[in-house]
């Protein structure tokens, strides 16, 4: 008992000394969780966002363009020690690292993945920076029990309390060990005497005599009181049962004097070795005070130097951070006008590479839109508008309208206008194509089921209202181009049929789109566009020399016109940029799609 209560000592010395000289010789953990995988990280604000390699690796983040460049040396890296982790506020899967002017934009796959970044970060910050004692504390568990480590943190006079009540449960223990010993002495002298007894043939006497009737022992026993020189005096069971009971206990006076002898051994190595643990806690509680009085006088003088810190930083002029992903169009914006072109033209050149459908659920009536709904007079009104606007093509010649792009049969015109300082130039565009007719090419640019398959600038298009089975109000999301905030648009789109007044008279379809407001959507979310678009689409029919009508002597007259303003502020010359490069490729596309989606099906006059 004493070597192995000797080597229990030993190995806490051990531990003791090796956790002091760990603590005093290094702050960082070698246990530190390393992490790598890929993370979104943002470039600049021509490519944006883009997949990198991350490292985190013995306090420091670097980064790879991919896990095979990991060979070649990184692309860059931060030292945690004075990094600040911050998670972003509304986008629940970024988070950003700054090290002085180092601003890394960083973006994980999910939340949880944020999340666990986030705290393996703040781990290797803290070992780096020497805040790392609590690690050290919940490494070495084997010395201390959580309730002791957890008050080894708090103030120095609540511990000393807690060595004082572990000195007396100590106490304690030693006088309960007293109790059991003296009770092990007790039975100890009762097996002595039944193995006297059995020595001196005393239980050969009480089998051969008759006791009789315990009552008549009893009574005479008054005359013959018992004496040491008679124990087979006994007032009780008869002599064969206590011959029995001390043969049987007697045997095991030699065993049980074993068991005592290790029992007392072993009792006694449990208190000495909890009496020296009671020791080294107090030797480590020292160290730990003085620990934390150094550590809340490095925290004192942070906390003055961040007060110094952000008093000079209130005095000076706010700093606007150019590039960052949380950059938002204005009118006091400091990047180039031809750069911020160039974002917004990269940014679109992505969206058309995606495609989401998002579809409304509002069912849609059989009727035609009744006079007594509040949009009756407005949505003639425009209608009608458009239809005379397009049939004057006397502006055409104007001098204030400029024909922006002009490819074979398409033609798109505009005039400068601006109001408020926002640019709304109209638009009017006319393009000739074989192939579809009128109505074909305004239901596809009228029906919600599939603006979304030929639109790709749309986050979502939603019916929030359906006044009749030609008329529905809709919600659509812009997908954000940055630097450009993010916007939406609430119109009625109108789609009628205006018929030819003679037999020579083509045919013709209009759909019209009319900003407006809901109740059920609301301002404020994203910079609202109002519109006021018209497209009005002529079929024109060259008679076949024979055999039925076939999609080769269909020919399509489109007439779009557009005015719109977008809201918010973005530089003048950026729109027009925009305007002059997205509504002649919007036509193009548009109707490159009616031309597929209609091929080999039967004809819609």
């Amino acid at each position: 008992m004493s070597v192995s209560t000797g080597m229990v000592e030993e190995k806490l010395d051990l531990l003791s000394l090796t956790d002091d000289e760990e603590n005093e010789d290094s702050d960082y953990e070698p246990g530190l969780p390393e992490l790598q995988g890929v993370l979104s990280k943002w470039t600049n604000y021509l490519h944006g966002w883009q997949d990198r390699y991350i490292v985190l690796k013995e306090g420091t983040l670097s980064y790879y363009k991919s896990e095979n460049d990991t060979a070649f040396g990184c692309r860059g890296a931060v030292s945690l020690s004075k990094a600040n982790v911050t998670p972003h506020q509304f986008d629940e899967c970024r988070f950003d690292v700054s090290v002085n002017d180092c601003m890394w934009y960083l973006r994980a796959a999910s939340e949880d993945d944020r999340n666990r970044w986030i705290s393996a970060i703040e781990l290797h910050r803290q070992a780096e920076s020497g805040y790392g004692s609590e690690n050290n504390l919940r490494r070495h568990g084997s010395l201390l029990s959580l309730q002791s480590g957890t008050s080894l943190s708090t103030l120095s006079a609540s511990s000393f309390k807690r060595g004082r009540g572990l000195k007396e449960k100590l106490a304690e223990m030693e006088t309960f060990r007293d109790i059991l010993c003296r009770q092990i002495d007790t039975l100890q002298s009762y097996f002595d005497t039944c193995a006297s007894a059995v020595t001196h043939n005393v239980v050969h006497d009480l089998s051969e005599e008759d006791i009789g009737d315990p009552d008549d022992i009893s009574d005479t026993s008054s005359e013959h009181p018992p004496s040491h020189h008679h124990p087979h005096h006994f007032n009780g069971p008869t002599g064969t049962d206590l011959a029995s009971i001390l043969q049987q206990h007697g045997g095991h006076s030699v065993d049980f004097k074993g068991e005592a002898f290790t029992f007392k051994a072993t009792t006694a190595g449990i208190i000495a070795t909890l009496s020296h643990c009671i020791d080294l806690m107090g030797q480590r509680e020292e160290a730990w005070k003085k620990k934390l009085d150094k550590e809340n006088e490095r925290r004192k003088k942070t906390e003055e130097k961040f007060k110094e810190l952000s008093a000079e930083q209130m005095k000076q002029p706010p700093r606007l951070v150019i590039g960052g992903p949380d950059f938002e169009e204005g009118p006091h914006c400091q990047i180039k006008e031809d750069e911020f072109y160039d974002a917004v033209d990269a940014s679109l050149d992505k969206l058309e590479q995606k495609d989401d459908e998002k579809i409304g659920q509002v069912s849609q009536p059989k009727m035609l839109l009744a006079p007594s709904h509040r949009l009756y007079d407005e949505i003639n009104k425009i209608t009608n508008e458009h239809i005379a606007r397009m049939s004057d093509q006397s502006s055409d010649g104007d001098s204030l309208w400029r024909c922006i792009a002009e490819d074979g049969e398409l033609k798109v015109y505009t005039r400068e206008i601006e109001i408020d300082g926002v640019v709304c130039d109209p638009l009017k565009a006319c393009h000739t194509v074989k192939g579809f007719t009128g109505h074909e090419v305004c239901h596809h640019f009228w029906d919600i089921d599939v603006k979304m398959h030929w639109d790709l600038t749309l986050d979502s298009t939603v019916a929030v209202e359906w006044p009749s089975e030609d008329t529905v109000i809709l919600h659509n999301v812009i997908k954000r181009v940055w630097p450009a905030s993010q916007r939406d648009a609430l119109f009625w789109s109108h789609k009628r049929h205006l018929p030819g007044q003679t037999d020579e008279t083509p045919d013709r379809w209009i759909v019209v789109n009319y900003s407006t407001k809901h109740p059920k959507i609301s301002d404020g979310k994203y910079v609202r566009v109002t519109m006021n678009v018209g497209m009005i689409c002529q079929t024109i029919i060259e008679p076949p020399s024979e055999g039925e009508i076939t999609r080769d002597n269909i020919t399509c007259k489109i007439s779009y016109t557009a005015d719109v303003n977008p809201g918010g502020w973005v530089p003048s010359s950026v729109l027009r940029a925009v305007y002059k490069r997205e509504y002649p490729r919007f036509l193009k596309t548009f109707t490159e799609y009616v031309k597929k989606a209609t091929a080999n099906k039967p004809i819609m006059f």
